[in-house]
């Protein structure tokens, strides 16, 4: 192994099972009991933007060339924070997708663009609806709903020959609920200090850490089952504390190389990715954490039949670097 797997020999991962489970609850806590609270004062959960309410569609021209972006400016400031803009046809005209705004907004937002950029005409100003409806929502939880069965059925099978094998799959499912939550959390807590909305990317983001979350815990659970056969004699907490260790290089690796291209997009793309983005890192680094944290470690919790780890409770024996 490498030199980090050399420096975490003496680390006991699984026995240190109370903190992590701790940090899980702390991140994602505030952030659900946000949503509950909304959810009491007759909000939705979640903030919804445009792409699940409707709104407006806005396209004006104006006299000179104009940045989409300065025009969003505005109606930023003017609190209307899920809107886009972009060209259309040539530069001088934009067009806008704004929530629904009355005549009084729409006057005054008229003025404030033609003082800062210039006069304009505006070409059409309509209502349109929800991008994704309540069909869509319901055939994406559908979808989550049939991914979770599939992966409870396939890891039970690929681990058929071990004791308990369905934990190896509830694990997994746990794992992957909790980065959800934690997805959930994030943005929850974003709509309160940014302002942030859910939209139809957040959706995406949220399917795509479904489909990474799993990736990470089948490997340290696949790399038990072939130590299971070679350390017999070991404990099974062992097992798995070694497991861990051999497997966190990968793991990191993998995610960092891919972390390095989700930030590199987050800082240079533009402000309409970077909701985007930030879901997809906290979410994918969220799915590391969770495989190697809290399935593993609840696994062997499940095994012992111990929760908790009590104080005084001797961690594993150190892992000798391969």
């Amino acid at each position: 192994m490498g030199l980090l797997t050399s420096r975490m020999g003496n680390a006991a991962i699984v026995e240190r099972r109370n903190l992590w489970f701790l940090l899980s609850l702390v991140l994602i806590l505030p952030g659900i009991l946000l949503m509950a609270w909304r959810g009491v004062t007759g909000n939705s959960l979640l903030p919804l933007s445009i792409d699940y309410t409707g709104g407006v569609q806005w396209e004006i021209r104006f006299d000179e060339p104009a940045r989409p972006e300065a025009v969003r400016a505005i109606l930023l400031r003017a609190g209307l924070a899920d809107t886009t803009a972009f060209q259309v046809q040539d530069d001088r005209t934009v067009q806008l997708k704004l929530k629904a705004i009355d005549n009084q907004v729409k006057e005054r937002l008229e003025g404030e663009i033609e003082a800062e950029i210039g006069p304009f005409d505006e070409q059409f100003f309509r209502n349109i609806g929800p991008a994704i409806g309540s069909e869509v929502s319901r055939a994406a939880g559908l979808a989550i709903l049939v991914a979770v069965v599939g992966i409870l059925i396939y890891i039970t099978a690929a681990f058929r020959h071990l004791n308990h094998a369905t934990r190896y799959g509830a694990c997994a499912v746990f794992a992957l609920a909790h980065d959800v939550l934690v997805t959930l959390s994030f943005i929850s807590i974003m709509s309160l200090v940014a302002a942030w909305e859910v939209d139809a990317l957040f959706l995406t983001a949220v399917l795509t850490v479904i489909g990474f979350s799993v990736n990470d815990t089948i490997v340290v659970f696949d790399r038990i089952r072939e130590n299971q056969r070679r350390y017999q004699g070991e404990s099974f907490a062992r097992i798995a504390n070694r497991s861990l260790v051999e497997t966190l290089q990968r793991s990191l690796a993998t995610q960092v190389t891919a972390l390095l291209v989700l930030v590199a997009i987050l800082v240079l793309g533009g402000a309409t990715l970077q909701q985007f983005m930030a879901t997809l890192i906290v979410g994918l680094v969220s799915g590391t954490y969770s495989s190697l944290c809290n399935a593993t470690p609840i696994l062997v919790a499940w095994e012992e039949r111990r929760f908790l780890v009590k104080a005084g409770v001797a961690d594993p024996a150190p892992v000798p670097a391969a």
